[in-house]
């Protein structure tokens, strides 16, 4: 039996759903589930965030999802936690196809929702960004420029995705266009201040625009959108 989650779902065919998955040692994968009848309907499982235990057949790139069980209840995501989970699970699909094995992002997955549905902090979403991008092969070095010196705490950064963090001479005038060397090397030793937060999220963004292209993220637009409408609710009649 394989173990994994789903990531997204969308209906295939009659009672079918085409379902991606991220599986345990293999990465993503795309199969074919047949959801049963009304009594034996596994539809209240096949759902984002519920831990599964399953089979997979088939030679072919799409296979057939057979003997789902739920693996345990589901991770319990709500408010900020939900819309963070749908975007690593967003994230996951635009980044990675099923050529694309991505064995070890399983458990760095795991590990961040059961994370995030017990104290959430955006430093999770940024260690697992982190991790995506060392599994896709487009992480700089966060131990050494491209020189061979080691990034420091106390340095100052220009980024160069081809080739890395490159060390400049900042001033007070111009060190908000580079990335500090405390940053990097937190998010290196997954340490990360609140005092990071913006800075390691815009890094993220940087490195992982080539890889998203152009195209918004839905959850990122969901979540802007729920923002919006709680700051500024909609008046009735």
């Amino acid at each position: 039996m394989e173990r994994g989650y789903v990531l997204h779902s969308r209906p295939f065919r009659e009672s079918s759903v085409l379902v991606n998955l991220l599986v345990d040692g293999k990465g993503r994968v795309d199969a074919v589930a047949r959801l049963g009848g009304t009594k034996n309907s596994i539809r209240s499982i096949v759902q984002p965030f519920q831990p599964l235990i399953f089979q997979l057949q088939g030679k072919s790139d799409l296979k057939n999802l057979k003997q789902v069980e739920a693996a345990s209840p589901a991770v319990p995501l709500t408010g900020n936690c939900l819309y963070s989970g749908l975007y690593l699970n967003e994230l996951l699909i635009r980044c990675l196809t099923v050529q694309h094995s991505a064995e070890d992002l399983f458990f760095n997955y795991h590990q961040t929702l059961i994370a995030m549905a017990k104290e959430f902090n955006q430093s999770q979403l940024r260690y697992f960004e982190l991790a995506l991008l060392q599994e896709l092969g487009t992480m700089p070095s966060l131990e050494n420029d491209p020189s061979g010196a080691f990034i420091t705490a106390s340095g100052f950064y220009r980024l160069e995705i081809d080739h890395g963090f490159i060390p400049v001479i900042a001033t007070a005038y111009n060190q908000h266009k580079f990335f500090t060397g405390a940053m990097l090397v937190a998010l290196k030793e997954q340490s990360l201040l609140a005092e990071h937060a913006r800075e390691a999220k815009k890094l993220m963004r940087q490195l992982l625009a080539p890889t998203l292209g152009n195209k918004p993220l839905h959850s990122r637009s969901l979540f802007i959108k729920k923002s919006t409408n709680t700051v500024n609710p909609t008046s009735k009649g």
